[in-house]
């Protein structure tokens, strides 16, 4: 059976006053018999003196003297003289005293002969009685008075009982309070073990000290399980967070146990490494890690950065150390990023190039024309010339920002309903001097109520720049022609081809569509292109939520799929 804390309280306190009680009791009964046993021992101890004062008086026959003396003691005393040697020379209970053994080897005669006196109760051999002896050291002889150890002398040595009823009523009423004590201890434990089962419940301690205790540890439980929800709370925030993030993150012990990751981790791990379904540990054991292990190792800062290159990949590694040497590796995929980069690299350097051959040949004419003897018909043509590289330089610049809206800005473009049977119609009214002097002929089979919901001009200049290129690309005597060749729920699908040359080299298929990109640099200077035109006709499609795609036309010429979102 399992006991109540005021049980376990109560028992605890009554075997410890009760250890302590009887220490008392002992303590107190064998000091009282003590001081009885002395008392006797110091009457018997005046007899003994009596005896000798007597037999000191009277120097002859001892006998007569003892006798006369015991007529004056209590009857029950027994009087013995004893030599030197231990003989008894006189007995007072036993007269033939040739019967008596020799008493050197008594307890009390062996304590009397080193101390000057001894005590011993025992059965005597003689009568076989029960004695209390005293026997003290005159001179050369001992002189021994006892007492009949019986009921009378048993009660005398006994302790005095009205302390030990003293002592146990103290004790019983020390229980009582102990026992108020322990039900008033139990009753404040109590209350925190049912706060501990149902701490929604409200309690109401004792006014005092303990129940301010009660009162303050309720109130911290209180605030500690509202902490510890709210940190349950932002926890789960993080793994969801951690979960949903588009980077690897691992978290590891002091002792690179793992605690946490999430499932982009692993994939990342296993494309750097070289097996499938790597365990995590693979971070402190493949090749791949051994700068970062040598960091972790070496405790230097808490954050180390490197690139990995791996299966064609770019990963971004980064460990950061906390405080309890705990630390978290994460892994990001910036081949993409790394990508746009090289192309943003890429880009700014053909900017300069295309900017600089227009503004060279404009500073090269007027230098011309400044420094030089001309007549007013050269004048004239250089600054023509001049002003047409002007007209260029401004017509990059123009496709250069239209590319960077697109891409940067697209909710800036106006929203509305175009007929596209009618933008093709202004447009071949625009180009109708340059496709008659190509002797191009542009027809279209879409369907007269074919709208789109878009921006006009950007849908604009999807189908400008298309016949812009095959104007200047496809050739002479060349027909253009544009269909509308499917549909679904969500998109209209065109074709926009042209019979001429095409692009023997298929592998410059898949560039077309980069910015600045030529496949014939000196032609396309010659005919004026930037080399944005197909690129803002990828956006422009990619902004309609479509894709385009560019293939040679088995019969001949340059064929451009794509489609628009309705």
């Amino acid at each position: 059976m399992k006991l109540s804390y005021k049980q376990r309280l109560f028992l605890c306190f009554a075997v410890i006053f009760a250890v302590f009680t009887g220490g008392i009791v002992v303590f107190e009964q064998s000091r009282e018999k003590r001081f009885k046993t002395e008392a006797l021992e110091e009457k018997l101890d005046a007899y003994a003196e009596i005896v000798n004062a007597g037999l000191l008086s009277k120097n002859g026959n001892h006998v007569p003297v003892l006798d006369s003396l015991i007529v004056s003691f209590p009857q029950n005393l027994r009087l013995s003289l004893i030599d030197k040697q231990g003989n008894v020379l006189f007995d007072n209970f036993i007269r033939d005293l040739s019967k008596l053994e020799n008493h050197a080897g008594r307890p009390e005669i062996v304590s009397a002969s080193g101390n000057g006196k001894g005590t011993d109760i025992r059965t005597s051999s003689s009568d076989s009685r029960a004695y209390l002896y005293y026997a003290k050291k005159f001179g050369n002889r001992y002189i021994r008075v006892a007492l009949p150890y019986d009921i009378q002398t048993q009660r005398f040595l006994e302790p005095d009982n009205a302390f030990l009823y003293f002592i146990v009523g103290l004790f019983a009423a020390m229980l009582l309070l102990m026992n108020m004590i322990a039900d008033h201890f139990g009753k404040f434990i109590r209350q925190l073990r049912d706060f501990a089962i149902n701490s929604d419940r409200k309690f109401h301690f004792p006014n005092n000290e303990l129940g301010e205790i009660g009162m303050r540890i309720t109130e911290n439980y209180r605030l500690l399980k509202e902490s510890k929800k709210e940190a349950d709370s932002e926890r789960e925030k993080l793994l969801q967070h951690v979960h949903s993030s588009e980077e690897g993150i691992c978290f590891f012990s002091a002792d690179k146990e793992v605690e946490f990751y999430n499932g982009l981790f692993m994939r990342y791990l296993n494309t750097l490494t070289d097996e499938s379904g790597s365990v995590l540990s693979a971070v402190f054991t493949d090749a791949v890690f051994d700068e970062m292990n040598r960091f972790i190792s070496g405790n230097q800062t808490d954050y180390f950065e490197s690139q990995i290159q791996r299966q064609g990949k770019i990963f971004l590694l980064r460990v950061n150390i906390f405080k309890n040497r705990s630390f978290e590796v994460i892994l990001n995929d910036i081949t993409k990023q790394e990508k746009t980069r090289q192309l943003k690299q890429e880009m700014t350097g053909n900017i300069a190039h295309e900017l600089r051959t227009p503004v060279t040949s404009i500073r090269g004419y007027l230098e011309t024309v400044l420094e030089q003897p001309l007549d007013e018909e050269k004048k004239h043509h250089f600054i023509a010339q001049a002003y047409n590289q002007t007209i260029l330089l401004s017509e990059l610049i123009q496709d250069m920002g239209l590319i960077t809206k697109m891409e940067e800005v697209p909710q800036s473009f106006n929203m509305g309903t175009v007929n596209i049977r009618q933008l093709l119609e202004s447009l071949k009214r625009e180009l109708s001097v340059p496709l008659r002097e190509k002797k191009m002929d542009m027809h279209w089979d879409i369907p007269e109520k074919l709208e789109i919901k878009g921006n006009a001009n950007l849908l604009y200049s999807v189908f400008r720049n298309l016949t812009d290129n095959a104007i200047r690309y496809a050739g002479e005597n060349v027909k253009i022609r544009i269909n509308q060749y499917n549909e679904d729920r969500s998109f209209y699908y065109f074709s926009f081809y042209d019979t001429g040359t095409g692009i023997p080299d298929k592998s410059h298929l898949s560039r077309l569509f980069e910015r600045f990109y030529r496949i014939n640099e000196g032609r396309t200077r010659d005919t004026g292109g930037s080399g944005l035109g197909l690129s803002i006709v990828k956006n422009a499609v990619a902004f309609h939520k479509g894709t385009i795609v560019a293939k040679n036309r088995k019969e001949g010429g340059l064929e451009f799929l794509f489609q628009l979102h309705k």
